[in-house]
C-alpha cells in the first residue's frame, strides 16, 4: 500500500470515529427546537421557546452559575495540584516514583459510583455534605489526575538542561520553576485545566450522592429535569453545553497553532 493512500485511509478512519462519537450527542439539537412540553422531534415546526425558559428560569440560570463556580474552583485546585505532582514525580529518580504515579491515577480507575460512596462516607462526619466545599474538594480529587497526565506528557519533552543551566547561573529553585519550566510545559498546563474544568463541569455521579438541596448543578438539574418530567429544556441546555465544549476546544486549538507558529518563526 502506498503511504499516501495509507495517510488518507487513516484520516478517513479519523472522521468516521469521530462523527460515531459526535453524531449521537448532536441529536439534542432538533429535540430542543420542538414546540411540545416533552421530548420530541420536530415535524415541520419549531420553537425556541425551551431556549427561552433555559435563560429565563432563574433555576435554570441558578445551576449555570453554581457548576460554574464549583468548575472554575475545581480547575485552579487541580491545576495547582497536578502540575506539582508531575514535576514532583519528574524529579525525583526513586523505584517508588510509578508507584507513587499509579496510586495518584486510582480516581480514573476506580468505578465513579464506588468514589462517590467513599466521599459520602468521608464528608459526612465533616458536615460537608450539600456545601460547595464538599463538591469542589470531590471534583478535585477526581480532576487532578487528568492534569496530571497531561504535565507529564509535556515534562515528557522538557530538556532537563534548561533547569541546570537556570541553577548554574544562580536562579533559585522556584526562579527556575516560574521562568523555565512552566513556560515549558504551559500547553500540557492548559489541556489540563480545561480537562479538570470539563470534567467538574460534567460530573453527575459523585454530585447525585453528596449534595441535596443546598447546591443544585447543571448536571443535576438536567438529571431530574429527565427523570421527573421529560422536560425539552434539558436538550436545550445540553445544546449549549455541546458548544460551550467546543467553542473551549476551539479557543485551545487556536492558541495550540498560534504558539506552534511562533515557534517555528523564532527557529
Amino acid at each position: 500500500m502506498k503511504p499516501g493512500l495509507f495517510a488518507k485511509l487513516n484520516v478517513v478512519g479519523a472522521w468516521l470515529a469521530l462523527l460515531f462519537l459526535v453524531l449521537p450527542a448532536l441529536i439534542a439539537i432538533p429535540v430542543s427546537l420542538t414546540p411540545k412540553r416533552f421530548l420530541s422531534m420536530p415535524k415541520g415546526e419549531y420553537s425556541l421557546r425551551h431556549f427561552t425558559n433555559l435563560f429565563t428560569s432563574p433555576d435554570w440560570l441558578s445551576s449555570f452559575a453554581q457548576s460554574g463556580i464549583i468548575a472554575v474552583s475545581t480547575a485552579l485546585l487541580a491545576t495547582t495540584l497536578g502540575t506539582l505532582c508531575a514535576i514532583g514525580l519528574w524529579r525525583v529518580t526513586s523505584r517508588y516514583t510509578e508507584v507513587v504515579r499509579a496510586f495518584l491515577l486510582l480516581p480514573l480507575i476506580i468505578p465513579q459510583i464506588i468514589s462517590a460512596m467513599v466521599f459520602y462516607r468521608l464528608l459526612v462526619p465533616m458536615g460537608l455534605i450539600d456545601s460547595y466545599p464538599g463538591l469542589i474538594l470531590a471534583h478535585t480529587v477526581l480532576a487532578t489526575p487528568l492534569v496530571l497526565i497531561t504535565v507529564s506528557a509535556s515534562l515528557a519533552n522538557f530538556d532537563p538542561k534548561l533547569e541546570q543551566a537556570s541553577r548554574n547561573l544562580g536562579a533559585p529553585s522556584w526562579v527556575t520553576m516560574r521562568r523555565v519550566i512552566l513556560p515549558s510545559i504551559k500547553p500540557g498546563v492548559v489541556a489540563g485545566a480545561l480537562f479538570a474544568f470539563i470534567l467538574s463541569w460534567d460530573e453527575i455521579v459523585v454530585t447525585l450522592f453528596i449534595s441535596k438541596f443546598t447546591v443544585y448543578t447543571l448536571p443535576r438539574r438536567m438529571w431530574n429535569g429527565i427523570r421527573e418530567n421529560t422536560d425539552p429544556t434539558v436538550a436545550a441546555a445540553a445544546v449549549v453545553l455541546i458548544g460551550v465544549t467546543l467553542l473551549a476546544f476551539v479557543i485551545y486549538a487556536l492558541l495550540a497553532r498560534r504558539r506552534a507558529q511562533m515557534a517555528v518563526a523564532e527557529e
